[in-house]
This record gives C-alpha cells, structure tokens and sequence, in this order.
C-alpha cells in the first residue's frame, strides 16, 4: 500500500552494487529525501574459506546484480531510486514494483548474520584430492586421498598411506592439497 515504509528490490549492471548503493546514498541526501528513502544495503554473506590449510574470510553477495532499498514508494523516492545510474529497474510487475514480504527480509536478514563463534566454512578439498598432514605430530608426513569432508565439524578423513590404507581424521588446517 502507497504510504507505508517497504524493502524493494532494485536491479543493477553486473558488478554495479557498491556503485548503485554509494550513489544513491548521495542522491537521498542531494535530493532531501531521507524522509521516504532509509536505508539501501547489499545482501552479503562472510564465509571463511580453507584453501592450502590457510583460512580467509570471503564476502559474496547473497544476490549478484540486486540492492534493497527501504523506503516509502511514491513518485518522489521511486524517480530518485530509478534514475540512480546503474539501475535497471525494480524487480515487480511492469511500472509497479512489488515490495518484499516481512518473511522475506527476515530470511534475507537472518543470512546476512554472521556467526563469529561457528562461521560458514568452504574447504578447497573433495573427496579423491590428496592430502598430506603438515602439523606436528604423529601423522605428521602421512599422505593420501580424502575420503570425506565435514565443513560443518571443520574434520577431514582421509585414507593413510602410510598404515596400510587406515581411514585417518584430522582438523582442515592440519592439512595441505598436493
């Protein structure tokens, strides 16, 4: 309904999101309308990615080529929104752009959390890869190709070459892909 303060999804080029967010952040304030636009934010995920025994936390974008814009849709705040370069359009039907349900930006949301203590983890290893042990101890050496991968446990098991062909499980960063 016109009036009411909604999340809508707004398209861009390709590779366009920071730009888009930066200038239409400097469109709301040119244009006096923080009283109808409030808030513009790219959906992003942070994943700590393993690759070579090493971690690194990786931003991705939830939704390539797409940045929410809350605000209240009138004339006003959808030319401002619509005319931002790099903006394509609003995602709804024809002219009318059809605004995202409350469970929608909840799940959108609750996406973007990141949770410091468990984050999401990619390990740069599959089962067939094979892997040799690099941390002290005494596997230290032993080489063989993974057999399963647990990102959620941060574990790797792995068939031993040096015992006889022994499945042997170990934490991710105790080990190197050759």
């Amino acid at each position: 309904m016109p009036g009411d303060r909604r999340w809508y999804v707004v398209q861009t080029y390709a590779s366009y999101e920071k730009r888009v967010e930066a200038d239409l952040r400097q469109r709301i304030e040119a244009m006096n309308m923080k009283d109808k636009i409030f808030n513009v934010l790219i959906p992003t995920e942070t994943t700590l990615v393993v690759k070579d025994g090493k971690s690194k936390p990786v931003t991705r974008k939830l939704y390539p080529s797409y940045v929410l814009v809350e605000m209240i849709l009138d004339e006003q705040s959808w030319y401002a929104v619509r005319h931002t370069p790099g903006v394509t359009g609003f995602i709804g039907a024809g002219t009318h752009p059809i605004p995202l349900s409350q469970e929608e930006v909840n799940r959108i949301m609750s996406g973007m959390k990141s949770d410091n203590d468990n984050p999401k983890v990619e390990i740069d290893l599959k089962p067939g890869d094979t892997v040799r042990v690099i941390a002290e101890g005494e596997m230290k050496g032993f080489t063989g190709p993974v057999v399963e991968v647990n990102a959620k446990k941060r574990r790797v098991k792995f068939k031993s070459d040096v015992l006889g062909g022994a499945v042997l499980e170990t934490d991710y960063k105790a080990l190197e892909k050759i």
